[in-house]
């Protein structure tokens, strides 16, 4: 996360400066175009500061989850965590029903992240009809566990090496692989909580030498804004529909 902020300060601080070229604001104390210039291009440098930061290693201490089991080790991650006032068996339901379009800004967010393309159907490009990880379970993830009322978790290659991106099964994110691996695993936890359930939700990924692991980081800094937002509504449409049910 600390990258992401680095990267969206700098844009914001390079934006200030554009804007100040085209007209200084004396307010800002910024009274000619050549301190602009400088703003601008200093805002330019945090954000590509941002985009190569090191993206450290973290290791789990004890298994406490099934996702712990399958990705155990990652650079890059996130949480996300909503009290639910319904029992775990109808949140789980509502994990493996709710659709694209019961989670709000989705198609807006993942229209911006695919570039406005119209792709094949997949997590980017979901119908109307089917729940979001039936879309993703059969568009390039697949079932890592699935232990109702407990825990879903799926997983994905985001890059292998050529020939191997054929090779995703379950025992793949047990393997020690070879080079130029980057895994994706993303789970659904519920556990009980007086008469409601809590429920969270992790991502971390996770690239096995340095140059794969340099690429995802631009890539995930760039978007994590985005894909924090979204999987914070996907919790809140699954609440919607949970309690709804109830």
């Amino acid at each position: 996360m600390l990258g992401s902020v680095v990267v969206y300060s700098g844009l914001i601080v390079a934006f200030l400066g554009f804007v100040c070229i085209v007209k200084p604001i004396p307010t800002l104390r910024i009274h000619t175009r050549r301190r602009a210039l400088a703003i601008f291009a200093a805002g330019l440098a945090l954000a590509f500061i941002g985009l190569v930061l090191p993206a450290p290693e973290s290791r789990i201490r004890r298994v406490e989850t099934r996702l712990d089991e399958f990705a155990p080790v990652w650079q890059f991650h996130e949480v996300h965590t909503m009290r639910v006032n319904a029992p775990p068996a109808r949140v789980y339901e509502a994990i493996r029903q709710v659709r694209a379009d019961e989670i709000a800004l989705f198609r807006a967010l993942t229209w911006i992240r695919r570039g406005g393309k119209q792709l094949p159907e997949s997590i980017l490009n979901p119908g109307n009809g089917a729940s979001l990880i039936d879309v993703a379970t059969r568009t390039g993830f697949i079932y890592l566990a699935d232990d109702p009322p407990r825990e879903l978790v799926v997983g994905t290659i985001i890059a292998a090496p050529r020939g191997m991106r054929g090779m995703l099964a379950p025992d793949l994110f047990r393997r020690t692989l070879p080079p130029r691996f980057t895994l994706a695993s993303m789970n659904f936890v519920v556990r009980a909580d007086g008469t409601g359930s809590i429920v969270s939700t992790e991502t971390r990924v996770y690239a096995n030498n340095d140059p794969g692991r340099r690429r995802f980081a631009a890539y995930w800094r760039a978007i994590y804004p985005g894909s924090a937002l979204i999987r914070r509504m996907w919790l809140r449409a699954i609440a919607r529909r949970a309690e709804g049910a109830a």
